[in-house]
């Protein structure tokens, strides 16, 4: 949260920014690091916030609940949630959001959020889109890697030949190469909502999916409380999106990337969305991710200016059937 508020404050579309929050301690922090343009109230999050537009960068739960009532007043909504029943309940509120002519942007974060962005742009090359496979690595603050844990130890939901499968989260292992310095890292299934989000945006796909790194650790204590304390914000992390599809007769794959610590780019990813809605500059009014509201090419500028930027693959697969094998390049 902190973050998106300075980053929000960082364009000159933004007049104001107001902060609220129930840690007195962590709310002063941040106001005194945001100057004079911001204001801060301690409370609970609702609904009576006056503003064009709402970021909601709280832990997962209740983020449908205060997105319905904030655009009950006409504010445009941003959610950073990755929390797999955030995401079903707040694309829950389409029908409401598209009556009533405001968007609701679901998901807007590092993942999802800016894999969103980087599959719709990979998918700009092809005629059809077959398949997108989505992996991360790393965490943010606390809060977020909590919900990775929980995540790992959920059950994953995947769009496979046309059809919704529940498998289990830890399985499915497969190494996947991210942008340097990150490297190889083993990746699994786990409760995450790409899958959900990219459904509507690629309506001819056949299978979407999502993983996230994890060690032996990892997964023989995700169904068990934390052992430790998490840090106050994780280290470097990454994201990695492969789309494969049709171009003329050929079959061919695209793998983007982006490597920064999760907290900043989710941070960016949710400034520029907010600052997008409240110059209508997103594709519709409605509840969905980023793939389906954004004009990606420019987004991905604006988030390069903020310091966020994509990698490309490049070369042959050393992998048969993916692009699996060679990390993406700058």
């Amino acid at each position: 949260g902190g973050r998106v508020a300075r980053q929000l404050l960082s364009s000159d579309a933004v007049s104001e920014v107001v902060v609220r929050d129930t840690d007195a301690d962590r709310l002063r922090a941040v106001g005194r690091s945001l100057g004079e343009r911001a204001t801060t109230q301690l409370g609970e999050g609702d609904d009576s916030l006056d503003a064009d537009v709402a970021v909601l960068a709280f832990g997962p739960g209740g983020h449908a609940d205060l997105a319905a009532g904030l655009m009950r007043r006409g504010a445009a909504v941003v959610s950073v949630s990755d929390r797999m029943a955030d995401v079903e309940e707040l694309r829950a509120l389409d029908a409401e959001a598209r009556e009533r002519g405001v968007t609701l942007v679901v998901g807007a974060g590092f993942s999802p959020g800016l894999t969103c962005v980087l599959a719709r742009h990979a998918a700009a090359r092809y005629d059809e889109v077959d398949e997108v496979h989505v992996a991360k690595v790393g965490t943010g603050g606390p809060v977020c890697a909590r919900q990775h844990h929980r995540a790992l130890g959920g059950h994953a939901l995947d769009w496979h030949d046309h059809g919704w499968l529940d498998r289990r989260g830890g399985s499915g292992r497969e190494l996947c190469w991210f942008p340097d310095p990150i490297g190889a890292e083993d990746c699994y299934r786990a409760a995450l909502p790409e899958a959900l989000l990219l459904r509507p945006a690629f309506p001819a796909a056949s299978r979407l999916t999502a993983r996230m790194a994890a060690n032996r650790r990892d997964r023989l204590t995700a169904r068990l409380p934390m052992l430790r304390p998490p840090h106050q914000e994780g280290g470097p992390g990454a994201v990695r999106v492969e789309v494969r599809g049709r171009r003329g007769t050929a079959r061919e794959t695209t793998v983007l990337g982006a490597m920064d610590r999760p907290a900043i780019a989710a941070g960016a990813v949710a400034a520029v969305a907010a600052v997008w809605a409240g110059q209508g500059r997103l594709g519709r009014s409605g509840a969905t991710g980023l793939a389906e509201l954004c004009d990606p090419v420019p987004f991905l500028h604006e988030l390069a200016e903020r310091g966020v930027r994509a990698a490309v693959f490049e070369g042959a697969s050393t992998v048969p059937g993916g692009a699996a094998g060679r990390p993406p390049a700058s």
